[in-house]
């Protein structure tokens, strides 16, 4: 039998070296998981048994096992780059047909699809047109290069210090082209339904002490010529602030102003159209405001509207949402990556271009969000390196050579062996 046995020991060692010069030949590839043969040795089988002077006949292949350690994680210069830290793969579509991967080299075709090298696209959880996650069932990601429709202010909030030692000033005399006739003032931007911005000017006017007007102005234009309605019980075109004697502000906020945007673009030098939706209605909120004896100083001046704007860039947090930012300075949620894990992900079917499938041996997919569970979060502008070990599989390259050397020894010691055997006489 030592033919037989010296003959399997070639084949054995053979398979070995074919692993890891595979493990080599792809320890450069992103995302790919080296594999182990696993041997074991052949008895011949008997009716009665051999007992304890049974000798084998051999060695035998038994499995290729992948090892699906976690490799080194490289920074790229590409955002769609995407390195699993951790448990998980990617869920990819090809026309319907669903594999995974741990190779997180992505780009965009031509329809915005998120595509590997392969043409296969990632797969996740679609955003509505608010932002708002789809959590349902995974589909295929793509990012619209579609401007962001610009929003109307429905907000704006000031907060400032509104100096308690401040001269009391004469309503009367209230000119928005002569500083002299109030104490202070501010301004910021609006937005209309289209997107066009409008910039609002707030002018402080101390009548006595713990008491203030203040007056909107939109565009430059006179305020009660433009059409500016203000709420009930303040005086046109204003509205009283009333302070505690510890500087804290007493009058109800918010203030709900409209403005007449025809009449607005009306009152320009020259005149000018306007075709947003009017009336233009946001709330005022001088909440955060205080009368303390310090000087002027505006700390707080923000608005929930913007203009139209273009995708500009994408990011991806480690939570695998997909985030749109546009050149008006706005973000959107685009979508959000899923990863997938397995009972036994040593049983997935190897398809080849760093793709496995699942079958009855891996168990079904658990699909879920990265950073959840046992699945592994997600880093952006980084790749999985292979976590092939070049030292250890050349040191295993050697073992593999030295074994099927001895087997080819025993081969020749056998025929030998035999060959003075037949020139006995």
């Amino acid at each position: 039998m030592s033919f037989q046995q010296g003959l399997s020991g070639l084949n054995v060692a053979s398979k070995s070296l074919d692993v890891i010069g595979n493990n080599i030949a792809n320890s450069g590839v992103a995302g790919f998981k080296g594999a182990t043969a696993q041997f074991g040795d052949v008895f011949a089988s008997s009716l009665g048994g051999a007992g304890g002077t049974a000798v084998g006949i051999g060695a035998q292949l038994q499995a290729v096992a992948q090892r699906f350690s976690q490799g080194n994680i490289t920074s790229t210069n590409n955002p769609l780059d995407i390195a699993v830290n951790g448990n998980g793969f990617f869920r990819m579509s090809d026309n319907g047909n669903i594999s995974y991967s741990r190779n997180g080299q992505f780009h965009t075709d031509k329809n915005g699809s998120i595509i590997n090298t392969s043409g296969q696209i990632l797969t996740g959880y679609s955003a509505d047109a608010s932002g708002n996650i789809l959590a349902t069932s995974p589909v295929p990601l793509t990012i619209s290069n579609n401007s962001l429709a610009p929003n109307s202010t429905s907000a704006f909030e000031v907060g400032m210090n509104l100096d308690a030692a401040a001269t009391v000033k004469a309503p009367a005399s209230f000119d928005t082209k002569n500083p002299s006739t109030f104490n202070n003032s501010t301004s910021g931007t609006v937005f209309d339904s289209i997107g066009g911005s409008h910039t609002m000017t707030v002018y402080f006017l101390k009548t006595a002490a713990n008491a203030w007007n203040s007056y909107v102005e939109i565009d430059g234009a006179d305020v009660v010529a433009a059409g500016l309605s203000t709420p009930t019980g303040v005086t046109p075109a204003s509205s009283a602030l009333a302070f505690s004697t510890s500087g804290g502000l007493t009058t109800a906020m918010p203030l709900t102003i409209s403005v007449d945007l025809a009449a607005v673009a009306a009152a320009q030098v020259p005149a000018t159209t306007n075709s947003a939706a009017t009336p233009l209605v946001f709330t005022l909120d001088f909440a955060d405001s205080s009368q303390y004896g310090n000087p002027f100083s505006v700390t707080k001046l923000t608005q929930d509207g913007y203009a139209s704007g273009r995708l500009s860039s994408i990011g991806i947090g480690g939570d695998g949402i997909l985030v749109g930012h546009y050149s008006n300075g706005q973000t959107k949620n685009l979508g959000q990556v899923v990863l997938a894990s397995f009972a036994n992900p040593n049983g997935l079917s190897s398809e080849g271009s760093n793709q496995w499938k699942d079958n009855s041996e891996s168990g079904l997919p658990i699909i879920g969000v990265p950073g959840t569970g046992t699945l592994g979060a997600l880093q952006a502008s980084a790749i999985e390196d292979s976590n092939v070990d070049l030292t250890s599989e050349l040191v295993a390259m050697i073992t593999a050579q030295r074994i099927y050397q001895a087997n080819a020894q025993s081969i020749k010691t056998q025929d030998s062996i035999l060959q003075t055997l037949v020139n006995l006489r």
